[in-house]
């Protein structure tokens, strides 16, 4: 039987025209479902019982379970128990905007990024849509507030679960589901080119960011497999065709790890990488974890690597830090939790 999470409007408004109903029974549907929030099929007055009944026999609207939380300054980790009782992670980020968060989309990765705690536990199987919509719905049941901000960085490659990834991004984005808006959501890619050029035909108006990590492949091989497949040419290559395209910047995303790739010469390189590109680099300080031999820059080495970046004319941000106390890395508190 079907999680009615995992359906978008247009899979909805299908089912009710395959089964002779019109397809406005959709959108009562879906009002029901994210605007107030029933968790029973009986409760959605306005629609008649045989179609009650129908969407009974077809549908179940199982939740996932809180199993564990840290919390930290401005930042709350939620370990989820699943329908199979596979775990997954979700990072709920407080920023002066609104209530950011950072949804799974896999149980484990099998993307194997040497500093990345997800890639440990090798992935179990892709998350179902529904599993990812209900991450978002637990926290705003436990916040009792509105997550204004979605980003797909957590446990998993979301283009490594391409056609779930998108379903979610549509009952998420509608304005008769959770209603977040486009430029609000963001996706996070390794990098497997053939499926950014999918994206870029898919027409989805939500930000992308590219972990990128290096700026040669050299180093990036090094760090993560993915680049042997699609080393850096080929991947900058299909985002100049994507912002051109789209007319929407690109986000790389790049973890500074001690002595690896946070040298000056590593800023240049990037620096010239980029240049042209409608990009900004956000640089991450890297939350270290007890798995792991990496370490975290020094604040005085991030700031000379973001002044030699601005100096050569990149945008570039350097990420506030979140919960290096509550386990907030990707995969950690999972991680932890397994082995205990």
């Amino acid at each position: 039987m079907k999680n009615i999470y995992g359906m978008t409007l247009d899979n909805l408004e299908q089912y009710f025209l395959e089964h002779n109903e019109k397809a406005f029974k959709a959108t009562q549907v879906f009002e029901w479902l994210y605007k107030r929030r029933v968790s029973t099929f009986q409760e959605m007055t306005n629609v008649k019982k045989e179609t009650l009944e129908q969407l009974e026999q077809d549908f179940n609207m199982q939740g996932i379970t809180l199993v564990t939380k840290t919390e930290g300054k401005d930042v709350i980790k939620f370990l989820f128990e699943l329908a199979d009782s596979n775990k997954v992670e979700a990072v709920l980020m407080k920023h002066d905007y609104g209530n950011s968060l950072c949804v799974s989309t896999e149980v484990g990765c099998n993307m194997g990024c040497a500093f990345c705690e997800s890639g440990r536990l090798k992935k179990v199987r892709h998350l179902e849509t529904h599993e990812m919509v209900l991450q978002i719905l637990a926290v705003e049941s436990y916040l009792k507030e509105r997550v204004s901000h979605v980003v797909l960085m957590g446990i998993g490659e979301p283009f490594d679960n391409y056609d779930n990834v998108i379903d979610f991004i549509s009952i998420i984005n509608s304005g008769k589901g959770i209603d977040i808006g486009a430029r609000h959501i963001t996706v996070s890619t390794c990098g497997i080119v053939p499926k950014i050029e999918a994206f870029m035909q898919d027409g989805k108006q939500v930000n992308l960011a590219i972990s990128l990590h290096a700026p040669n492949d050299t180093l990036r091989n090094q760090l993560m497999p993915i680049n042997k497949a699609y080393p850096i040419e080929q991947l900058i290559s299909v985002l100049k065709k994507y912002s051109q395209k789209t007319n929407r910047r690109v986000t790389f995303e790049y973890i500074l790890l001690d002595g690896v790739n946070d040298t000056d010469a590593c800023a240049l390189e990037l620096a010239q990488l980029l240049k042209g590109l409608n990009c900004y680099v956000n640089l991450i300080p890297y939350n270290e974890t007890s798995h792991i031999e990496f370490k975290k820059s020094s604040k005085e080495t991030i700031m000379r690597f973001y002044d030699i970046l601005k100096k050569n004319k990149i945008n570039v941000t350097i990420r506030k830090e979140f919960g290096r106390r509550v386990m907030a890395a990707c995969g950690q508190l999972r991680s932890n939790y397994e082995e205990a």
